[in-house]
């Protein structure tokens, strides 16, 4: 006989059955979502390179997930969100040895979603070093991201999701969803693999201005901004990890920031060019993207109207000095739209807070403390990076040869052709 009598207990164990259910397919979902990223990312920096290396872009973005995925599940989610040592590093989970849950969540609900995060971060790289790097050389340093690098810091901000509090967090660090943990990590890997790669050929002149070199296919570059743009409502609404009611409050920061900083940089622009600037605009949108990614939970709409605005402005001049002034070769911009505007991000999070913010009453604590989490993961990611980019220049070099830059990297690594039935510019 069936009874249809139950008891509170079962009452209560049913929504909170219910609940998980809820929270893992918001997950699951936000993961697809920056899965999709990927696709961004590649279409971006293939758009904004030339024509003769687009599929040397294709595969690198593709192999970052790849290694990623492995790596990150072999050793680096062990570091990130292990059992803790110090506040330094994780020291458990290693080799796929993980928990049943964690976060409330199942361990391979929860270990997908850090795993397209991890591979975000070693993507940011391969613009940067676009056009002029061995393949084999990638392939090992976008490894050793995966391993050496975002994990570690990772486990600084982002450990305390599972119970083993890193340093950053146990002081009240505030990196949401990865201004600092993702992008101004990849951004100054980026950073320093472009300083020791060198700068393409044709690049800068004899008296050292600067040339520019324009990429191929602006359409397929905004199509990858589109899908950057989609995308990172998984990034930013999916890292709640849970069917929260402020999503939507989540949704509506991270869109308003994106939209101001666009509008700022195609503003200055046509002020400082005489014409609204394409590729400079699209870098506008996703500088907006990553400054708001900190503090979008945070922060209020007007606030991330206001970040949004100095992302868009610091962009553009961001991108001028680090190719004119600093030299450093950055076909896509990723050093400035990651690497700069992830550091303001995570810094404007301290003033605009609602709950501490030093624009709200706050006082200066958590600022400081915004401001010691950049400084020290910046530190921890030169010294490491820089270790990382001279020992595989020194061993399997980093750059491919003259003829090969020439060329293009299609022909010689891949043996093939993006557009084999149309004459590619070298």
């Amino acid at each position: 006989m069936i009874s249809f009598l139950t008891t509170t207990e079962d009452i209560l164990a049913s929504l909170a059955d219910a609940e998980m259910y809820r929270n893992i397919i918001w997950t699951m979902f936000g993961a697809v979502l920056v899965y999709v990223m990927q696709a961004g990312f590649a279409m971006v920096e293939a758009g904004f390179t030339r024509a003769k290396n687009a599929c040397n872009i294709v595969m690198k973005n593709l192999m970052d997930f790849v290694l990623g995925s492995i790596f990150f599940f072999l050793v680096g989610y062990g570091v990130m969100f292990g059992t803790d040592l110090g506040g330094i590093i994780g020291t458990s989970g290693f080799l796929g040895r993980f928990e049943e849950t964690y976060a409330g969540l199942p361990a391979g609900v929860f270990l997908i979603f850090q795993t397209v995060f991890c591979a975000t971060s070693a993507t940011i790289v391969s613009g940067a070093m676009a056009e002029r790097t061995k393949f084999i050389s990638y392939l090992i340093y976008s490894a050793c991201i995966s391993i050496f690098i975002y994990p570690v810091t990772g486990h600084w901000a982002w450990g305390g999701l599972v119970g083993n509090e890193g340093w950053l967090g146990a002081l009240g660090f505030h990196d949401f969803a990865g201004s600092t943990v993702v992008h101004m990590v990849g951004g100054t890997c980026a950073f320093i693999g472009a300083k020791i790669l060198g700068p393409r050929i044709g690049k800068y002149n004899a008296d050292g201005t600067s040339n520019a070199i324009p990429g191929h296919n602006i359409p397929i570059g905004a199509l990858g901004v589109f899908i950057l743009w989609f995308g990172w409502f998984g990034f930013n609404c999916g890292s709640t990890t849970a069917a929260t009611a402020n999503i939507g409050d989540i949704a509506m920061t991270t869109n308003l920031a994106a939209a101001a900083a666009t509008l700022t940089t195609l503003i200055i622009t046509w002020i400082r060019y005489g014409k609204p600037d394409v590729s400079m605009t699209l870098n506008g949108s996703l500088a907006g993207l990553v400054a708001i990614t900190a503090g979008c939970d945070v922060v209020s709409n007007w606030g991330a109207l206001a970040i949004g605005i100095l992302a868009g402005a610091a962009v553009v001049f961001a991108i001028e000095i680090i190719d004119k002034k600093v030299k450093v070769d950055d076909p896509v911009g990723a050093v400035s739209v990651h690497g700069i505007c992830g550091c303001l991000g995570t810094l404007l999070t301290g003033l605009f807070a609602i709950d501490g913010g030093l624009f709200y009453g706050g006082g200066f604590h958590f600022f400081g403390v915004q401001l010691l989490g950049v400084a020290s993961v910046l530190a921890y990611v030169i010294v490491i990076a820089t270790i990382m980019f001279v020992v595989i220049n020194k061993t399997v070099g980093l750059r491919v040869t003259e003829k090969e830059e020439i060329d293009g990297l299609d022909v010689h690594e891949h043996g093939s052709s993006a557009y084999p039935d149309f004459p590619v510019k070298l």
